[in-house]
């Protein structure tokens, strides 16, 4: 018998005080339907949650949704946790309302990709299946 490899998991959050959750619904279920194990936390949660919820789901990517303006602090909050945690090594992504001068500025920070209004959802499924894979490089068997 084979050994089974499990799927990419993924966490989706919505930081700070942004209430508007519909995209990163359809962003959940677009990972979903590719095959990702998706973790959601819902809204309103802090960097220390999303980190700690990253930590104990063992998650191959952090995904964040940020609409509310904050997200030249909120996503260096969170990679700086993440550095702490010793999980660095997990992908730290996300989209939302974000200018693309600052998106190439966190990008430059060390985030992975940030996806703009209006991507299509498969070109989010593309760049987590092509970047995943060697990411973390390592094979999780169950």
């Amino acid at each position: 018998m084979s050994p089974k490899i499990r799927k990419l998991r993924i966490l989706l959050a919505k930081p700070g005080l942004d209430g508007h959750d519909r995209g990163i619904k359809v962003i959940a279920a677009a990972l979903r339907d590719s095959g990702f194990e998706v973790i959601y936390t819902g809204l309103r949660q802090t960097p220390e949650q999303i980190v700690e919820a990253a930590v104990q789901e063992d998650v191959d990517a952090v995904g964040m949704s940020i609409l509310s303006g904050a997200h030249m602090t909120l996503f260096p909050a969170v990679h700086k946790l993440m550095q702490e945690r010793g999980v660095a090594d997990m992908l730290l992504f996300g989209g939302g309302i974000i200018s693309e001068s600052d998106a190439k500025r966190l990008e430059e920070m060390g985030c992975g990709r940030i996806f703009g209004p209006g991507t299509p959802t498969p070109e989010v499924v593309k760049y987590l299946q092509e970047f995943l894979p060697d990411h973390r490089q390592r094979e999780k068997i169950i």
